[in-house]
């Protein structure tokens, strides 16, 4: 039996999961991330320790019966628990599993935590670089079979879009603030009475509305069109929503359409998930498969352990 304890750090959140024979038995979540840690990182730490005591406590185990425990996320940058310089693509399976790095956190607990590195571009401009932080291990955990023929796309507050070649490494990969603008734009502006985020659905009519409106002319005039919608023609908040999720996600298919990949495999959270499922099917001639929900929420433990157990 192999028991892992996996922890994915955030920028606003961390969650410690307890994964046996590679089932995620459960999870625990922390509402502290890297941006809590600038001033230190005690209170992480303690956060952390607590969490793996619950779920080993509750599943009758000890430190001692934990095969290995992994870390990847936002934990790994300068504000986290172990600063892991990022690999540089090209880079998959091999190279991340070659780039863990090894810690003995006792205040966390008393076994080598393996952090996962992140992964990034570099370029001699910053049109040409990028970076990424728990989305490289997220992949490893949904890659399907002729990875290189697909597009991965992991939406979130910051949504990637990322490359393989045929050997399934990393190749190139776009960074879009989606989640973050989504939540700025719609509790930040005059928008703020338009746009009502607890809706989880979405009309596919307005949906590609705004997805075209925004193509033709830009995510600046098309945004307003929103207002326009509530005020003047008195829509609902679901056609208002879907318009404006529409227009959020049009730069994001954009990059798609142009990839020259036959497909795509969308993970994430259902919500974007599902309205770029619409907009894809409806606009592109792309392949697209999606990741149920459950299997999407334990992509980055199963990811981790993918990499940690690696041989070549």
């Amino acid at each position: 039996m192999r028991n892992y304890l996996t922890i994915d750090g955030g920028t606003t959140n961390t969650r410690v999961s307890l994964v046996i024979d590679n089932h995620v038995i459960a999870t625990e979540k922390i509402h502290l991330g890297s941006k809590d840690c600038i001033d230190g990182n005690d209170c992480l730490k303690q956060e952390l320790h607590t969490k793996i005591g619950n779920l080993l406590s509750s599943n009758h185990l000890t430190e001692q019966d934990i095969t290995a425990v992994l870390a990847s996320g936002m934990i790994t940058c300068e504000y986290g628990l172990c600063e892991v310089p990022h690999l540089i693509v090209p880079a998959g399976i091999k190279e991340l599993h070659q780039g863990i790095q090894e810690r003995l956190i006792p205040e966390v607990i008393n076994k080598p935590i393996r952090f996962v590195p992140g992964v990034k571009i570099m370029g001699g401009t910053p049109e040409y670089t990028d970076m990424m932080r728990g989305e490289e291990t997220e992949l490893v955990g949904l890659l399907a079979e002729d990875a290189g023929s697909f597009a991965y796309v992991l939406p979130g507050s910051h949504s990637k879009m990322i490359f393989l070649d045929d050997s399934g490494r990393i190749t190139d990969f776009k960074t879009m603030m989606t989640g973050e603008m989504i939540a700025a734009l719609s509790q930040n502006t005059i928008l703020r009475e338009a746009v009502d985020l607890s809706i989880d659905k979405h009309d596919p009519e307005f949906l590609l509305a705004g997805y075209d409106y925004c193509m033709e002319h830009g995510i600046n005039e098309a945004l307003f069109k929103v207002r326009i919608l509530k005020n003047i023609f008195k829509e609902t908040a679901v056609a208002c929503y879907s318009y404006f999720l529409g227009i959020i996600l049009a730069n994001e298919i954009a990059v798609l359409k142009k990839s020259g990949k036959a497909g795509v495999v969308l993970g994430g959270r259902s919500q974007i998930k599902n309205a770029m499922v619409d907009i894809l099917k409806a606009r592109t001639e792309l392949k697209v498969i999606t990741i149920p929900d459950e299997d999407a929420a334990s992509c980055v433990s199963l990811g981790a352990i993918k990499i940690f157990e690696f041989t070549a």
